[in-house]
């Protein structure tokens, strides 16, 4: 099996993957590392430093500068910009150029702009004409200029069982992802206000160690995302609203959490991702381990290793 390269194309390199297709006035520099299955389409440019793996689709007007590595099964829209040079000058060139990375699965949206430098996370979506100035994790839809986070792809929403079930009715509910489970908590309400309370391993499901409090978030943007070898973790937002992503490599979903009569249990190795909190948000965080840095794991694919899913 050979590449199909279109009689008003150029390609140069000699290692373009078997059944990919170059279009019409597309220009493969001789350096650049083409996989398998791709489309390649008219009027794309691949510089050398550049590896594109299999099943890729570069769309009309793309250009892939030096330094650019796009992972397997990525889609890039037509006319999306690259850059590899944050203080480009006519003339001047560094000695190397920024490495930007967009992982597996992932997508580009029509007209979008990638800083140099830039990891987008595996899954992850760029909306159409999104400026992407800072690295987007794993699956995470980011839209805007600068792009902001603003759902995470291939994720089932439970705001509707967060969001207001009767006293009694969430009590160990739990969704596809493996060990997750949201609690309803004891709530009392008379004319001197309103308390909560929760029993130690019946309510919460283990004896605490730790905990620590998030507030004052200034943005939007995400926190968490890492799993634990061992640390087990119980969510409860005691202000405002916040969404948790729980992830156990292979169902995804995501959780309101906006009452503090509602906890969330998140068991061990289970990636944990919070965002878009408002602005008066307080989450308690109760953990069954003290802090060690050991036991957080901070890389997606390893998280996933670990699982057997990758």
């Amino acid at each position: 099996m050979t590449a199909f390269v279109h009689p008003q194309a150029l390609n140069e390199s000699s290692s373009v993957g078997d059944r990919t297709r170059v279009w019409a006035f597309a220009h493969i520099l001789p350096g650049a590392v083409v996989g398998s299955d791709c489309n390649i389409c008219d009027g794309v440019f691949v510089e050398n430093d550049v590896v594109v793996g299999d099943r890729v689709t570069v769309k009309c007007g793309v250009q892939l500068w030096d330094g650019v590595t796009l992972e397997d099964d990525v889609f890039v829209g037509p006319n999306a910009t690259f850059t590899n040079d944050m203080f480009p000058r006519s003339g001047m060139h560094p000695d190397s150029y920024a490495k930007t990375l967009v992982q597996k699965g992932a997508s580009i949206g029509g007209n979008a702009t990638i800083l140099p430098g830039v990891t987008i996370g595996a899954g992850a979506m760029v909306g159409a004409g999104s400026v992407v100035t800072r690295d987007v994790p794993e699956y995470a839809i980011v839209v805007g200029n600068p792009a902001r986070i603003t759902g995470y792809a291939n994720t089932v929403s439970q705001e509707a069982v967060a969001g207001g079930s009767p006293a009694g009715a969430l009590a160990r509910a739990g969704g596809a992802v493996e060990g997750v489970s949201l609690h309803q908590l004891t709530k009392a309400v008379d004319l001197r206000g309103s308390l909560v309370a929760g029993n130690m391993n019946d309510q919460v499901p283990f004896t605490p160690e730790r905990f620590f409090v998030v507030y004052d978030v200034p943005s939007i943007e995400a926190r968490g995302a890492h799993a634990h070898h061992q640390c087990e973790q119980f969510l409860v937002c005691l202000n405002g609203s916040v969404r948790a992503i729980v992830d156990d490599g292979t169902n995804r979903e995501e959780y309101l959490l906006n009452s503090p009569d509602q906890g969330l249990y998140m068991p061990a190795m289970i990636w944990g991702t919070q965002y878009r909190y408002s602005a008066d948000a307080v989450l308690l965080v109760l953990a069954s381990h003290l802090y060690d840095n050991a036991d957080y794991i901070r890389n997606y694919d390893d998280f996933l290793r670990l699982r057997g899913r990758a």
